[in-house]
């Protein structure tokens, strides 16, 4: 496959952005676009809520990614920013080139690097990038005979897309069979299961890393640290994320050199040498062994919840940023940032990861926004005109400050502030920096 075409057509500024999503990471980009001079005005598509408010809302479902790349040429869209993953896994960047809109967010192929958990790896191979042992089975038996063989722990990866819940750590060889089990077997994550990937478990620290790329260069944004597990402690199942904070300050100086070195770099130079030029924001998941920074797994989008906490901190204009990426002519491999910290607190709904309940009222919204925080929908809706709960995962609550202690007691003062019957969500965000992997 050759590269993606340059697009063929620019708007000046002040153009209109669209950007594709309905959860809390494209409020977040949303209300950061809403600030960009370039931007004449925000789209989002279908949108929130709470995104509603600061965006004007096509209703246009993630899924369908012809009607959104006809809006948005009828309409003149200037910048396309696609949030979650789905849609560039069906290949929405790639029918917004072939009309010549510019598109923050790679090809399919490029994609393939978040889509399929067992290319990522075989990429991670063939291009050098450290990463752990693993093998890739769609049978049982050859699966078993692996994990027999293998050191405990294991961890154990559904290929495909599952909403960031494809993933289970077993401690035992009895764990990580019943897991294969659950995903080869009993279509636990259904088409996401048909391939299972093993790997060996990593020991470290967790940190998220996302670069903006143009196909060729990259500019790493402020690093971030997210928790995955429901509960305090890192206890509980897996979920999409119920936090995270930025930057993190505890890191050693050269790190984020080394991890431009080898894991970024080499994953855009060999995307590129393997027809997949990319653009957009690619993600990597790292664990920070004692033999160096390893990666777990990349994602290439914008990370949710990192994205909350990292957007507040930046001083550019973001819709040129992603411009520039966008039509190949990134200028500069530095940030502007501001010398502050973000904590994103998320609250879910009851029954969440597992069965979440919707219907529950919202109240407490504007009283945390008038407390200075930012709070960024995600599954909610207006049901008989008040907001209710409609989703896992319902709000983003981030808290700023001068230092990561003012911006989670900021956080979690709003957090209060905010009541549904059934919210969850976790009272250490911050407050232990190293969380364990999920």
């Amino acid at each position: 496959m050759s590269p993606q075409p340059d697009p063929v057509r620019r708007r000046p500024a002040p153009y209109p952005v669209l950007v594709v999503g309905s959860g809390a990471r494209e409020h977040a980009l949303v209300w950061a676009l809403a600030q960009s001079p370039s931007v004449s005005e925000v789209w989002a598509a279908p949108g929130n809520p709470g995104i509603a408010t600061l965006a004007a809302i096509a209703e246009i479902p993630v899924t369908d990614v012809e009607a959104t790349a006809e809006w948005a040429d009828v309409h003149g869209i200037g910048l396309v920013v696609v949030g979650p993953e789905g849609p560039l896994a069906m290949g929405l960047a790639d029918l917004l080139h072939a009309r010549g809109i510019p598109v923050f967010g790679p090809s399919r192929a490029a994609a393939e690097l978040e889509w399929s958990k067992a290319f990522a790896k075989d990429f991670m191979r063939r291009h050098g990038i450290p990463t752990a042992p693993y093998g890739v089975f769609t049978e049982m038996d050859a699966a078993l005979d692996f994990i027999r063989d293998a050191r405990d722990p294991l961890v154990i990866k559904a290929d495909g897309l599952a909403a960031g819940k494809g993933v289970i750590i077993c401690g035992t060889a009895a764990e990580a069979e019943s897991a294969v089990r659950s995903v080869l077997i009993e279509r636990a994550f259904q088409g996401a299961g048909d391939r299972v990937v093993i790997e060996g478990f990593l020991e470290g620290e967790e940190l998220s890393v996302i670069a903006v790329v143009d196909g060729e260069r990259i500019a790493i944004l402020p690093p971030a640290r997210d928790y995955k597990r429901l509960r305090d402690g890192n206890q509980g199942p897996n979920t999409g994320g119920m936090g995270s904070f930025a930057p993190v300050g505890d890191l050693d100086p050269n790190l984020l050199a080394r991890v431009r070195e080898m894991v970024l770099e080499p994953a855009v130079a060999g995307l590129r040498a393997e027809g997949r030029l990319y653009r957009g924001a690619l993600y990597a998941g790292l664990m920070l062994t004692s033999g160096g920074p390893m990666a777990l797994e990349f994602n290439c989008r914008f990370g949710d919840p990192e994205t909350q906490a990292i957007l507040p901190l930046l001083d550019l204009d973001l819709a040129e940023l992603l411009l520039s990426c966008a039509e190949g002519r990134l200028a500069s491999e530095h940030i502007a940032a501001h010398p502050a910290a973000a904590v994103c607190v998320v609250l879910a709904a009851h029954g969440y990861p597992e069965r979440p309940r919707g219907g529950d009222v919202i109240e407490g919204i504007e009283d945390a926004w008038r407390s200075g925080v930012l709070v960024f929908h995600a599954g909610t809706a207006l049901s008989a005109g008040q907001l209710v709960a409609n989703g896992g995962r319902v709000l983003s609550v981030v808290g700023t400050g001068s230092d990561l202690d003012e911006a989670t007691a900021r956080a979690y003062a709003a957090a209060d502030m905010i009541q549904f019957n059934g919210k969850q969500m976790r009272r250490d965000i911050a407050m232990s920096l190293a969380p364990q992997p999920a």
